[in-house]
């Protein structure tokens, strides 16, 4: 045991390097390799104290902690409890005595790695960034990478400046990277120096015309400046200079549409949807920009259906978005085949199965809605309102025991909705009174007649 705990000591102040079998190897030829001034006391309640941490009873390990500091011998042992207890009180949370601590390993002896590190995650979860500061410096001549977490807290504290000069030097050392100018974007929307970050953009493009991504941060750049006309005229360049850039045209069709170009906003349109470089998700953004243009502009309604069926392959959403549109115009009929070919598409999709069934039932349309509802009831049985379309179908085929056992199940599933309760209860009441049971009819008619309506 004494072998261990003299092991556990130099590896921490960095004397001997080698993994435990290694060491035992060593000590095996030592008969007599006693370690010095490492008491029974000593290494005792050390190790109960390394106990008690790893099952995270961190204040027995500190009780453990005071007893082995009276019994080490040396300032060694002393600093390495010491660590020990800095990080059980950063554990709980008790940061001016891990403080404390930490600092006086430091002191006795000197820039240790692991300290430093510890001390640094000590300030950094106590959001105190400026003592932070020289501590990463201090880690920097052990692990360069600690550079960019110098950046980072420059930013935290707002010297701007001197983050945007560490970043510059570390784009000169290792090039250019995704965070690091993330992190100058930020740094220059929390200083306001659109400016400055505009002059960025700017001579990175100067230096390397092709740069796709610089063109498209300066588009960005522009356009949340309110300078539209700067920001059309770097996606004519991007597109002048990368006649093959897909992304451009994320820009353009926005321009295109502001100007009332339409027919070059439907070019890059085409382009977006084509692309494997634009996520889903944006791409039905700029299809829901194109759909309100057509609603204030009702004569490209054949080029929005154009785009739909080239687009709509990839997912049932955008047949919904069609689908609202055409509801939103009162459009029914339209709006119910656009909603029935995007759920034969996406059948996970909630709303899309909502609206489609409602207008199911709407036209009647019990046969489809019946076996609708069941096929959605498969993917969200705890969904109450399809119970309830389940057994408003059911009752438009007269089908009454299949619409109440549905509507009955569903009853369980309402949540604070006295409306559909009162939805339920009449279809219940529809359903028996189809039945021939006039007494539970009225037992469910009463019912609902009594539910109370929110104000």
């Amino acid at each position: 045991m004494r072998i261990i705990i003299k092991h556990i000591l130099l590896i921490f102040f960095g004397i001997l390097l080698l993994p435990n079998d290694a060491w035992s190897q060593e000590t095996e030829n030592l008969p007599n390799a006693e370690p010095e001034n490492v008491t029974d006391a000593f290494q005792e309640n050390f190790f109960e104290a390394l106990k008690q941490k790893g099952i995270e009873n961190y204040e027995l390990a500190l009780i453990a902690l005071n007893k082995a500091e009276k019994a080490a011998k040396s300032e060694e042992n002393k600093a390495v409890v010491y660590f020990e207890m800095g990080k059980n009180h950063t554990y709980l949370k008790q940061y001016a005595q891990a403080e404390e601590n930490f600092n006086k390993v430091l002191k006795s002896q000197g820039d240790k790695l692991d300290v430093l590190e510890q001390f640094y995650e000590l300030y950094y979860q106590q959001k105190d960034y400026e003592k932070a500061i020289p501590l990463v410096q201090k880690l920097i001549p052990f692990d360069e990478d600690y550079k960019e977490d110098l950046a980072n807290l420059y930013t935290l504290t707002k010297q701007y400046d001197k983050a945007l000069e560490q970043l510059d030097n570390l784009d000169q050392i290792w090039g250019e990277s995704d965070i690091r100018n993330a992190l100058r974007a930020q740094i220059y929307r929390a200083s306001g120096n659109t400016e400055g970050a505009i002059e960025n953009l700017e001579q990175k493009i100067d230096n390397n015309p092709k740069n796709e991504k610089e063109y498209l941060n300066l588009i960005f750049l522009y356009s949340e400046q309110g300078n539209k006309e700067k920001a059309f005229e770097a996606a004519k360049n991007l597109l002048e200079s990368n006649p093959n850039s897909q992304l451009v045209h994320l820009a353009l069709y926005k321009f295109y549409l502001d100007e009332g170009n339409a027919v070059e906003a439907i070019k890059s349109m085409k382009i977006v949807f084509a692309s494997e470089e634009v996520d889903k998700e944006t791409k039905y953004k700029v299809l829901g920009d194109f759909i309100q243009y057509v609603n204030e502009n009702p004569e490209y309604e054949t080029q929005l259906a154009e785009i739909v069926s080239q687009f709509s392959i990839e997912n049932g959403r955008v047949y919904e978005k069609l689908g609202d549109y055409y509801a939103a115009k009162n459009r029914k009929e339209d709006a119910l085949t656009a909603y029935e070919k995007g759920i034969a598409q996406d059948p996970d999709n909630y709303h899309l199965l909502k609206n489609t069934l409602l207008f199911q039932i709407d036209f009647k349309k019990y046969d489809a809605a019946v076996k609708l509802s069941a096929e959605g009831l498969e993917i969200f049985p705890s969904q109450a309102l399809l119970y309830l379309l389940n057994g408003v179908a059911n009752n438009g085929l007269q089908k009454s025991d299949a619409a109440i056992e549905s509507l009955e199940i569903g009853l369980d599933f309402i949540l604070e909705d006295p409306k559909m309760e009162r939805d339920f209860y009449q279809q219940l009441s529809l359903a028996y009174s189809t039945k021939g049971d006039d007494k539970k009819a009225k037992m469910y008619s009463d019912k609902a007649a009594a539910t109370k309506m929110p104000n």
